[in-house]
């Protein structure tokens, strides 16, 4: 389990549960997790979501449904037949949460030792996992020409606004998939939902962005 920021580059990692946990319980055993829901992690102070709004907003990490909903962690709303507003948030954070499946993505499709079973003991599993991630971020961060990661090589909007998926999805579509395990809802504070709400009224009011109304066109996006 990791967490990334917009360049692609994994900010913490959670490695060494082998497949016997959810993600949501590898979040709640790991550093990372426990910090998150302590509230003790160094997030910036709450800032307004727009210009010249005087009520201040917490920042906040994006996760899938294996997540619990909390003031500083933002899942989306459970259920199919859900009104447009609600719709909308969902397909705003899937948006988001693409960063994240794309540096899970370049980093399998580079470093093939990733896509198959390591035959090491799980001491050295675990450093070759972290060195590959560490090498990614390097590379990430200093790979001025963009061999590494060419502009095509992750997912990528185009100008009719439609997400079109990355070039690594196609290197690594016959050797492995990357699935997220899905873990029991638990339930937020009543604060968490009250944001929630608050954010996705603003998504479809002052928030609105021209690309969720194309949100039914890329409902079969990768996300």
């Amino acid at each position: 389990m990791a967490v990334c920021d917009a360049k692609y580059t994994f900010t913490a990692v959670s490695i060494g549960s082998y497949g016997s946990h959810s993600d949501g319980g590898i979040f709640q055993v790991s550093p990372f997790g426990q910090a998150l829901m302590d509230n003790t992690l160094p997030l910036p102070p709450p800032k307004p979501l727009s210009i010249g709004s005087t009520e201040r907003f917490p920042h906040f990490f994006v996760g899938d449904a294996a997540f619990p909903l909390r003031t500083n962690l933002m899942r989306p709303y459970p259920g199919s037949s859900l009104p447009r507003t609600k719709r909308i948030f969902n397909y705003r954070l899937s948006r988001a949460r693409r960063v994240i499946e794309n540096s899970f993505g370049i980093l399998t499709a580079r470093w093939r030792i990733l896509r198959n079973t390591i035959e090491c003991n799980p001491t050295n599993c675990e450093k070759i996992v972290l060195a590959c991630i560490a090498l990614h971020n390097f590379i990430m961060l200093n790979d001025y020409d963009r061999w590494y990661c060419p502009d095509n090589y992750v997912d990528h909007v185009e100008a009719d606004n439609v997400v079109y998926p990355g070039d690594w999805r196609r290197e690594i579509s016959n050797t492995c998939t990357l699935q997220s395990l899905r873990s029991a809802i638990r339930r937020g504070p009543a604060s968490a939902f009250h944001l929630r709400d608050k954010l996705a009224d603003y998504f479809v009011n002052e928030g609105s962005l021209l690309f969720q109304d194309d949100m039914d066109l890329n409902a079969h996006g990768p996300y």
